[in-house]
């Protein structure tokens, strides 16, 4: 017999939260480190990770991610594949100067919005982007936008 094909499995480059751009009105981006466990990272790693619904917190002058779900990996006997969804606050790591003009916009009402989650690297690194919530009225804007380019492409075609 032929060797037993190993599957492989395409790693995602980067796991994104595509409400971020739907719900916010976003700012430049700021990529920071995120503190991370062993199977977190595998998780991470995998594309077994959920930025949709998660925002970041200034709790004690440190940034802290929070709900974005990690589908860790259980290593228990007899369970292969059994996961378990975690979606405690991870610390992420940035410079003090960078947390105070954060904490700084913070306070204009500005929310700080996880975009990415940066898997390639040897480190796991955390898109943020400062955002303002959009109305309703800006989403259906964003919506009209979007079938107007849509479209135009069609059209074009």
């Amino acid at each position: 017999m032929g060797m037993a094909g190993k599957k492989s499995v395409k790693k995602p480059s980067a796991i994104l939260n595509r409400r971020a751009r739907f719900d916010y009105a976003l700012e430049d981006d700021l990529v920071v480190g995120i503190s991370l466990t062993g199977p977190e990272v595998r998780a991470a790693r995998d594309g077994h990770v959920h930025l949709k619904g998660s925002f970041v917190t200034i709790r004690d002058n440190e940034l802290w991610l929070n709900n974005a779900s990690f589908s860790l990996k259980l290593n228990e006997k007899g369970k292969p594949g059994a996961r378990t969804i975690d979606t405690e606050p991870r610390k992420l790591l940035a410079h003090r100067k960078q947390i105070d003009q954060l904490y700084a916009k913070r306070h204009e009402g500005m929310s700080i919005v996880p975009t990415k989650l940066l898997t390639t690297g040897q480190h796991i690194k955390l898109v943020i982007a400062l955002g303002k919530g959009k109305k309703r009225m800006d989403k259906r804007e964003t919506i009209k936008k979007r079938d107007l380019e849509r479209e135009a492409k069609d059209y074009k075609s």
